[in-house]
């Protein structure tokens, strides 16, 4: 992954760097339920043990400075229901090894494709477009602050064939990424969105309710109507429902991808995409060529 140098990133990586390694807890790793001595053994492995997302970290240090990493997240779980279920070590590392976060496991470019509610959704793009993509993401999110300008290039390359929605899904570990997406919502119901996105990205992470306001203001928005929208129960709903269809819809990480409801294993990227934008766009061409002759 690409990491962004902000200031108050690598700041608490730096204090985070510190303790993994007699840490007796890790970010959205449960280990209630577990004995001491297996409360132990599960510390001792993923201390030891490498996570495979090609960081170069153990897993429980990657969990501390990477806590999005649905990787160390996965593997970390599978040891720990391995041994809470009874198993040995060499059995739970075996049971995390063959997961689909394991080394051996090498996941499709293109999964299967999901059912994703996108009725309302923030969208840019033709309605008539080929290529559906559903971004779920985190303003403050540092791999989501990278996405923004890969996927403007996307638009860019591709602007009568691809439309992109938006969904929301802020991360408890980002301490204003809850109320952006709500300020986000608020802005899509006054139609400027897409301008609030921007602002928001623009600000590399360095989001309060003060700045919000602030940015909501320079783009001209009703703000009595703004603020109300901001501590609106419903609003808060929809940012949780959004959660919801991408938690249904497998989503563990920011910023996570869909491609006409298939999820995306690749990078983020133009170059990363288009070959795999234009295998869709032959797709829907020889669909549609089929379809002509029957």
């Amino acid at each position: 992954m690409v990491k962004i140098a902000l200031p108050w990133i690598l700041g608490a990586a730096l204090l985070c760097a510190q303790d993994w390694q007699s840490a007796t807890s890790l970010p959205a790793i449960e280990l209630g339920g577990l004995t001491a001595a297996q409360k132990a053994t599960v510390l001792k492995l993923l201390r030891e043990s490498d996570c495979t997302c090609g960081c170069g970290m153990k897993l429980a240090e990657c969990r501390v400075k990477d806590p999005n990493c649905s990787y160390s997240r996965g593997l970390a779980t599978a040891i720990v229901d391995a041994i809470k279920a009874g198993n040995s070590a060499a059995d739970a590392l075996a049971a995390a090894n063959t997961s689909k976060f394991g080394a051996a496991y090498a996941p499709k470019l293109l999964e299967d494709p999901v059912n994703i509610p996108v009725m309302g959704a923030p969208l840019i793009g033709p309605l008539n477009a080929s290529i559906t993509l559903v971004e779920f993401s985190d303003f403050q999110c540092p791999y989501c602050i990278k996405a923004v300008g890969e996927l403007q290039a996307v638009m860019k390359a591709y602007p009568a064939q691809v439309k992109l929605i938006f969904k929301q899904f802020p991360l408890d570990n980002h301490s204003q990424a809850a109320v952006a997406a709500v300020a986000a919502l608020a802005a899509h119901k006054q139609g400027k969105f897409w301008a609030m996105h921007d602002a928001m990205f623009a600000q590399q992470g360095r989001l309060s309710r003060a700045v919000i306001l602030q940015l909501a203001a320079g783009l001209q928005l009703d703000m009595k109507r703004f603020q109300a929208d901001l501590d609106s129960a419903d609003m808060k709903k929809a940012v949780a429902q959004d959660m919801e269809d991408g938690e249904k819809a497998g989503v563990q990480a920011t910023p996570t991808l869909f491609i006409n409801g298939q999820h995306y294993n690749g990078a983020i990227a133009l170059g990363a995409l288009k070959p795999v934008l234009d295998g869709e766009l032959k797709k829907h061409s020889e669909k549609l060529t089929a379809n002509r002759r029957n």
